[in-house]
């Protein structure tokens, strides 16, 4: 679809900025903690990358049930910012737990703690900004969320690495000093985070309780645009090849990154997805979004295959920095392309179901990838090349049936 020239940025919603804010600081902590995390399992706590998938998948699957019921109710009630601060608050409560952690089961416990507190605020956070911003600017506005989220994750982690670098002599494998650090110093910016949202946003009143789903039921689902349904199926198929990034940090190792070096390669990929999400969202506005999504799956395969057949770190890295290309191309594009097609007071109940499904089939794509790569029980898999190409595959799949469905 076209749309007309977006407006300035100085006339966007306030909350838009300001939920741009809570989403930067809420990524520098999240991401210094969390990116660190499948090397601390493989390094400290010597999981093999099956339990990695496990607690990936199940983190991000089972917590996006929750997706579905907040977002609903938060059509119900009319109000997003109740549940946005609530969610928020649950992260930065559980996440310094990881500084006592021993065991996978007890980090699988604070990862989905964690992913619960995410999936109470996900879809009313992204109805909020949808309802802030008009639809000349929507995709602007998520182009700029995705932005100052992704510069949050840039400095997130550039503080990990610093703090990585200062507390440990060999970077070769991450110690556990390191990254119980990490974890203590990631509280400061999750607290400023909830503050900022308390103090900062306003609500939108979008309340039609004739129109909203009740909350934990599935009655919004038949109510919704057809077209938005047939996307949500094309997405959840992509998502079955798009297994945890947790195993590109992992490949990254595998082929002579030592820890810094890989920091190093998560802040390229994440300085290229911050500097082209606002200017990409823009172009959205002008141009059909499903396009843009388009070229990012098709840079996807590209990327996978890259990462299949990378025989050295510097490779992996840069194929990294094109994944960060990758995103600034599609997730915040997504995003905006559900608000196109669903009317305001149904957006709650659609951001949860769509955050929902996408969430779910995180768990059967890691536990394939991680099956794939280091095998099952006495099988020893099809080697670290395998998840990326089944990855691929699945992207090509996908483009062709977001093709068909336009």
């Amino acid at each position: 679809m076209n749309h007309s020239t977006p407006k300035p940025r100085s006339r966007l919603h306030p909350n838009v900025w300001v939920l741009t804010a809570v989403s930067f600081l809420t990524d520098v902590s999240s991401e210094m903690l969390f990116n660190l995390l499948p090397l601390f399992l493989a390094n400290v706590l010597g999981v093999r990358t099956a339990a990695i998938g496990l607690i990936e998948g199940i983190a991000e699957s089972t917590a996006s049930l929750v997706k579905i019921y907040s977002g609903a109710l938060s059509d119900r009630l009319g109000r997003r910012k109740t549940l946005a601060v609530l969610g928020y608050s649950i992260s930065a409560l559980v996440k310094p737990l990881l500084y006592f952690a021993t065991s996978w089961g007890w980090v699988l416990g604070i990862r989905f703690s964690d992913r619960i507190g995410k999936g109470i605020r996900a879809a009313p956070r992204d109805a909020l900004l949808a309802g802030s911003a008009d639809q000349d600017q929507r995709g602007f506005a998520f182009g700029l969320h995705r932005a100052g989220d992704t510069a949050g994750a840039f400095t997130g982690l550039g503080i990990a690495a610093l703090l990585v670098w200062a507390s440990q002599a060999d970077n070769t494998r991450l110690t556990r000093g390191a990254f119980q650090m990490v974890a203590l110093a990631s509280v400061i910016p999750a607290c400023l985070a909830v503050l900022i949202l308390i103090l900062g946003a306003r609500e939108i009143d979008v309340r039609q309780p004739s129109m909203a789903a009740t909350p934990g039921s599935l009655k919004g689902w038949g109510q919704m645009d057809r077209r938005f349904k047939a996307f949500l199926l094309v997405m959840v198929l992509f998502t079955l090849g798009n297994s945890s990034d947790a195993f590109i940090i992992l490949r990254g190792q595998e082929r002579g990154l030592n820890v810094l070096q890989i920091m190093g390669m998560l802040l390229t990929f994440n300085a290229l997805y911050s500097l082209l999400s606002g200017p990409i969202g823009a172009l959205s506005d002008r141009i059909e979004r499903r396009r843009i999504i388009l070229v990012g799956w098709l840079l996807y395969s590209l990327v996978y295959l890259g990462l299949a057949a990378a025989r050295t770190g510097g490779q992996v890295w840069a194929l990294f920095g094109a994944y960060g290309i990758y995103y600034a191309l599609t997730e915040g594009i997504a995003k905006a392309m559900v608000a196109d097609f669903i009317p305001p007071e149904q957006r709650g109940t659609a951001y949860g179901l769509y955050n929902a499904a996408v969430g779910l089939a995180v768990l059967p794509a890691s536990l394939i990838a991680g099956i794939l790569w280091q095998g099952l029980g006495g099988w020893v898999g099809f080697g670290p090349s395998a998840p990326f190409i089944f990855g691929a595959f699945m992207a090509l799949l996908s483009s062709v049936l977001l093709v068909q469905s336009s």
